[in-house]
């Protein structure tokens, strides 16, 4: 019975598989002990090689499509990688495992052999019962066409998260007494090498335990791919979108445990480097948690800007202190190459994490404000090894040479255009001085000026600088010494600034905590990247405003200094609507390019504004873009956005800027008010309070909406209360059914969301393959398929919600949803917000795990939530060749008066022109400012001039080779803290394919409050609109 429920591999031969290990069938057979109870309890499944072999296709018939042809070869795939991996679970047991228990061997004990390969023969075991579920389905491929069932079925058991999450925390112990195996018993290091030698791949036994830590991400790439070449009304779809739910759920789990667990080892290898008891017992704290490490290059430079001397350092940045290691990789060579070998650290210094900063090339946080004076600087003799600067109320920001020569260079430039503001009032005529002469000149500096600006925004790419605090001088004064390590890339500066930033905001008494567990069993750990309250702001003075909604608004700029684009909110701006009474609206629009939004700009309205939509420009298709490169660039619109009242009117802004120019306005014809507004690629869709949408096109040749083109869709009675678009189609909610209207054909198609028809839907979210819907009544939310509508899953909010006492409970209602970055955010009407884990990738987005509440709430109920979110300029992840021979030539750069007004100039040059300058002055033509100076050369004709040689971006640097199947690195061992290497990982800036995306959420109520335990704490005005700031951290994606 068990066989065959593991050939059928459907929920029902999951039950039977339980029920037939339950009942101990003749089959199964009881594993002998030896002593060693870990697998006590375990059930070994004697699988017959002859009765059930390897799965294996069958030929290819012929007639198949391109997508079956496709997905066969996934099939293939899927079976060749299964039975290699299998393989190697049985070289593992066999060939070390075997040998190593056999009485004659006795090279290590039991009890030291057991703990090594621990829980490797369960594993081995779920995936045998897999492999014949596999063959099962291969055999007749043909014919189904279905797989996706059998990984749920065989993935979604807890026994797979049990012996997975066994073996994961186990790993690092394993690595230790192997390493430890090797250095007390040279028969056991050299029973490795023979192995290592015998075998015709010359695998590791280290590349071989590594194979199970990587099995799951491996069968969500082949899952994906199937998913991508599987048509939406095949049978196959729903079950495929189901297993990437399941396996990426088990994936996440098991790498938060080897974080967990990593995190844990790597404190306590430091901690056992520390002569300082001291500090040693605080990394012992249960409090210590570790955000951020790596191995990173310590630059210490003289006072010319010559690199004096570089050295590699381990750097730790703990919740509450940074660390700063010498690295001492000790052991034998014949050790490094068969398992990974831990360093021993020698501490340089530790500083507290709220007094460390950081400091960017030309800022000067430091500096007194009455003096425009370059600061006195002493270069320190060297202390310990480490060089260091000294300063006392000013800052010193490393090498000197680059930004002093920009000054230079400035200060030529103002004396040059000066010179040729007076030569043009000469009254004579003179050889070789005229104004030709001294615009010659003004443009060679200028692109002089542009050549250093790049020099110093590279040398700030890859080098971070921080102000560290030391001992105070004998006066008692606080010295200060400025530290400056090179990152491997762009990307590695960026982690560490955001990752700074993010630790400092979480120090906060309103982060302390910021969250709990709804159910916390007293096991599960906080997640340390939990959203942070960054901060909050009243809104509209009016008390009489109600906030309705609010979108943001994003702006790209490529100006925004490195460390504020890795710390500051997402680029653009934040409008939010409320409505007053009848004759009366308002929009207040908040900059976003600072840490703390600020109001820019007040639009008065003549109605109630219920909804808002952020319309983006269509992009043409080639055909399209050829016909329309003979229309004049005034004829495009840009992005827009559009604002639907309660007068029936829709209000068409632009955003290029904060005068934000109407556009156009129409009406819908039954001038019913607009309760909400989605776009697709072609239509704007209005959901009217008469149970209607309209449906408009856009003009031919522009970017606006025709009035002329509405075409009205009857979907009920009630209000269409809230709308989602999906790719050319809309979902409308009207009472307790949800439309599907397709945008060109106006063909619907309507289902039953909710069972009571009283109960209206409020609020739809998408994600991968499902819709969360929340509802007018009651505490629970639903989730839907978007192609088959087929009701997947329900949640309770009010379980999930700690702080709500059992009266309250029967009252929770859900008025706000947000799904952002595998989190479901949930705004309840009792102003608590509740967040659920949801998957990220193409599949249903299944809620699997614990749910978090937020101690920081409103008075009032959430009224919305929204995602800001904007990719960094990749501009910044690329590694000019300009920036080394820079540093090396020039140093980096030192401060001078202009350093605050420059570092101003970079923050603010995300700012639109200032709406409170008179619309009817002229605005100045924008162009492309430098970061430090508004004046720019990019558009300047001609070859930049320069006294040094040529020099070209060099060529991005080629992609890693392909590890061949042998090659124990494939699996990422780079990133692995248990892995150690001398030099430096290979950059992988070159790629030029990573994506960095900064993310906050924002909500919005009346008032705010502290939830505590005991007592719920009012802050401020309770009946005050009140905007609350998540940020969250920086996250790469390909």
């Amino acid at each position: 019975m068990l066989m065959k429920a593991a050939r059928n591999g459907t929920k029902d031969g999951l039950e039977k598989t339980k029920l037939a290990m339950m009942r101990k069938v003749s089959f199964l057979q009881k594993k002998e002990t030896t002593g060693n109870d870990d697998d006590a309890g375990y059930l070994d499944v004697m699988v017959s090689e002859v009765k059930h072999p390897p799965p294996q296709l069958s030929p290819m018939p012929k007639g198949l499509s391109t997508q079956q042809i496709i997905r066969r070869h996934i099939v293939g795939s899927i079976v060749q990688s299964e039975r290699s991996y299998v393989d190697s679970l049985k070289r593992i047991l066999v060939e070390y495992q075997k040998p190593l228990l056999e009485p004659e061997a006795r090279i290590l004990s039991d009890k030291k052999v057991r703990p090594i390969f621990y829980r490797l023969r369960e594993i081995l075991q779920c995936h045998s019962m897999f492999q014949i579920a596999l063959a099962s389905r291969v055999a007749e491929w043909d014919l189904s066409e279905k797989i996706g069932d059998l990984f749920v079925a065989s993935f979604s058991k807890s026994m797979v998260l049990d012996v997975y999450s066994d073996y994961v925390n186990n790993f690092t112990n394993a690595m230790a007494l192997i390493k430890k195996a090797c250095i007390s018993k040279p028969a056991f290091l050299e029973f490795l090498k023979k192995k290592q030698v015998s075998s015709p791949d010359r695998i590791t036994l280290y590349g071989l335990m590594v194979k199970p830590i990587q099995r799951f991400p491996q069968f969500i790439l082949l899952l994906q791919d199937m998913l991508k070449n599987t048509p939406r009304a095949h049978p196959d779809r729903l079950p495929l979108q189901l297993a990437l739910t399941e396996l990426e759920t088990l994936a996440e789990r098991l790498n938060e445990q080897k974080r967990v667990a990593d995190q844990v080892a790597e404190i306590q290898q430091l901690a056992r480097s520390i002569g300082d008891r001291q500090l040693s017992k605080l990394l012992n704290s249960d409090q210590r948690q570790l955000i951020l490490c790596e191995v990173l290059i310590e630059t210490v430079y003289g006072e010319k800007g010559q690199v004096l001397k570089s050295k590699e350092r381990k750097v730790f940045l703990l919740n509450d202190t940074l660390i700063c290691a010498n690295v001492n990789v000790k052991g034998p060579p014949d050790i490094s190459s068969l398992v990974p070998i831990g360093p021993k650290y020698t501490v340089k210094w530790s500083a507290p994490l709220l007094q460390t900063q950081v400091v960017e090339v030309g800022q000067e946080s430091f500096q007194s404000k009455d003096t425009g004076k370059r600061p006195n600087v002493d270069i320190l003799p060297q202390r310990a090894g480490i060089g260091v600067v000294f300063f006392s109320s000013k800052v010193f920001l490393g090498p000197p040479r680059l930004y002093q020569e920009l000054e230079e260079l400035q200060h030529d430039l103002y004396v040059v255009e000066s010179i040729t503001l007076l030569v043009g009032t000469l009254q004579g005529t003179y050889q070789n001085l005229n104004t030709t002469v001294g615009q010659d000149w003004c443009l060679a500096l200028q692109r002089l000026i542009h050549i250093k600006d790049e020099q110093i925004q590279c040398a700030n790419k890859c080098r971070l600088r921080l102000a560290v605090p030391g001992k105070p001088d004998k006066s008692g004064r606080p010295v200060s010494f400025m530290v400056v390590f090179n990152t491997p890339s762009p990307l590695s500066k960026i982690s560490w600034v955001n990752r700074l930033h993010l630790a400092k905001i979480a120090k906060r008494e309103e982060n302390t905590p910021g969250w709990v567990f709804a159910e916390d069993d007293g096991k599960t750990r906080h997640p340390f990247w939990c959203p942070l309250l960054a901060c909050r702001l009243p809104i509209f003075s009016s008390k009489t405003q109600d906030q309705k909604t609010a979108l943001h608004n994003p702006v790209q700029c490529a100006l925004l200094a490195f460390s504020a684009a890795s710390t500051s909110l997402p680029q653009g701006y934040l409008w939010v609507a409320s409505g007053g009474d009848r004759n009366h609206g308002q929009v207040e629009i908040f900059s976003l390019n600072r840490s703390m939004p600020r109001m820019v700009k007040s639009i008065q309205m003549g109605a109630p504004v219920l909804c808002l939509d952020h319309v983006m420009e269509p992009c043409p298709t080639e055909e399209e873009g050829e016909a329309e490169a003979a229309v004049t660039s005034t004829a495009r619109t840009g992005n827009t956005i559009c604002v639907g009242l309660q007068d029936g009117n829709i209000h068409v802004y632009g955003t290029v800027d904060t005068s934000t120019q109407c556009l156009l306005t129409f009406s819908n014809p039954d001038s019913c008010p607009v309760l909400c507004l989605k776009h697709s690629a072609s239509f704007l869709f209005a959901g009217l309070g008469n149970g209607k949408v309209s449906v408009y096109a856009r003009k031919s040749g522009e970017g606006l909406w025709d009035p002329e083109s509405c075409r009205l869709v009857t979907v009920g009675s009630g209000p269409i209360r809230t709308l989602l678009t999906l790719e050319n189609a809309v979902w409308a909610s009207c009472a307790n059914h949800v439309t599907v209207i397709q945008g060109s054909s106006l063909h619907t198609q309507s289902f039953d969301a909710h069972p009571e028809p009283l109960v209206s839907v409020s609020h739809m979210v998408r994600a991968g393959g499902g819709v969360w819907m929340a509802f007018s009544e009651g505490s629970s939310i639903r989730l839907f398929h978007t192609e088959t509508l087929e009701h997947l899953q329900e949640i309770n909010i009010s379980t999930r919600s700690t702080f709500l006492s059992p009266g309250q409970q029967g009252s929770v209602r859900v008025t706000s949803l947000l799904i952002c970055q595998g989190l479901l955010w949930v705004g309840t009407a009792q102003g608590i917000i509740v967040t659920l884990p949801v998957p990220k990738l193409e599949g249903i987005p299944k809620i699997t795990g614990k749910g978090m509440t937020s101690l920081n709430a409103h008075c009032g109920p959430v009224d919305f939530l929204v995602v800001t979110s904007s990719t960094l300029s990749p501009d910044m992840l690329k590694r000019d060749s300009v920036c080394e021979t820079a540093d090396q030539a020039n140093g980096g750069a030192g401060g001078g008066e202009g350093g605050e007004r420059r570092n101003e100039l970079s923050q603010e040059s995300l700012s639109q022109p200032d709406c409170s300058s008179p619309q009817g002055e002229p605005t100045k033509a924008k162009g492309m400012l430098l970061q430090y100076r508004l004046r720019s050369t990019t558009q300047l004709p001609g070859k930049l001039l320069t006294a040094e040689p040529d020099q070209s971006p060099c060529d991005a640097p080629p992609e890693t080779p392909e590890h061949s199947p042998e090659d124990g690195s494939i699996y990422e061992l780079s990133e692995d803290p248990e892995v150690w290497v001398r030099g430096q990982p290979p950059a992988r800036e070159g790629r030029g394919k990573d994506k960095v995306t900064s993310a906050a959420v924002f909500s919005g109520g009346r008032g705010f409050r502290r939830l505590g335990e005991e007592t719920i704490a009012a802050n401020g005005d309770p009946d005050e609109s009140t905007l609350m700031v998540w940020q969250l951290p920086l996250t790469v994606s390909p």
